[in-house]
């Protein structure tokens, strides 16, 4: 039980990685602020934390848009006010894309910066200070293998992907020695809505199931690993299981390759 009573704040905590996430840290007796858009989704993410927690107040429901930076640092005093601390920020909100270059609309490829990048700044640079006043903490970013490789369809996403991991490796050049751990998750496919939930062109929703999603990782597996890399500290953690995982040192093995590989898919 590694995570016993450690307070963590999980952003994009309706669905998904982050559903999974909290569920299986509930399960570890941790401290649970839940924070995404959707206010009724995380009361029902929370009643389940609160279940497998055997506990009746350890989820703390907090909507929050990552993109109205003016209300992270209120966010912040109610979490520090509740708890006390936070150990461990997990910035997890995140939005994908499903359009060609060609036909994307630049406020398009602003939304995805605002939300997939910005966002996850801001909200580590409001807690970041509490952080190293105390000396110690960890934060989390979930990145993808898009922020290794790039894909057909995936311009925007591919490019705030490779923003986080590059700007979460920076940070922890910076802190690592200030007592405060940084990890990079690097999913592959994981079984998620996050293809329906897709940016098309002009902005409106893809609407339509991804076959690689669909087939990927399971969530509360993947939550799985993500669980176990934290807790080792590790710096990176790949986290999937099919062949997209490849990539991760394919790119470094052979760049040539890769551009290959990644041109010719569909």
């Amino acid at each position: 039980m590694m995570f016993q009573n450690q307070v963590i704040w999980i952003t994009g905590a309706s669905s998904g990685i982050g559903e999974a996430l909290a569920v299986a840290f509930a399960r570890e007796g941790a401290r649970l602020v839940l924070s995404a858009r959707r206010e009724e989704e995380l009361k029902r993410v929370a009643d389940e934390c609160n279940r497998q927690s055997n506990a009746a107040d350890h989820a703390m429901v907090l909507p929050l848009d990552v993109t109205q930076t003016d209300t992270l640092a209120p966010a912040t005093d109610q979490v520090l006010e509740r708890f006390g601390r936070i150990d461990l920020l997990i910035n997890n909100a995140g939005i994908s894309q499903r359009s060609l270059c060609k036909d994307t609309d630049l406020s398009v490829y602003q939304k995805l910066m605002d939300v997939d990048v910005m966002g996850q700044i801001a909200l580590t640079k409001t807690v970041l200070p509490h952080m190293l006043e105390h000396g110690s903490g960890h934060i989390a970013v979930t990145s993808s293998v898009a922020g290794k490789v790039g894909v057909r369809l995936r311009t925007g996403y591919c490019a705030a992907k490779h923003a986080v991991m590059g700007f979460f490796d920076a940070l922890r050049a910076e802190v690592e020695d200030e007592g405060i751990e940084v990890s990079t998750i690097v999913p592959g496919f994981v079984s998620t809505p996050v293809a329906e939930n897709s940016l098309t062109g002009d902005g409106t929703p893809f609407g339509e199931a991804d076959a690689d999603n669909a087939g990927g990782m399971a969530p509360d597996k993947a939550a799985e690993v993500i669980l176990a890399g934290l807790g080792k500290g590790k710096r990176e953690i790949p986290v999937g299981e099919g062949k997209e995982m490849m990539a991760l040192w394919l790119k470094r093995l052979s760049p040539e390759l890769t551009f290959r590989m990644t041109k010719n898919r569909k």
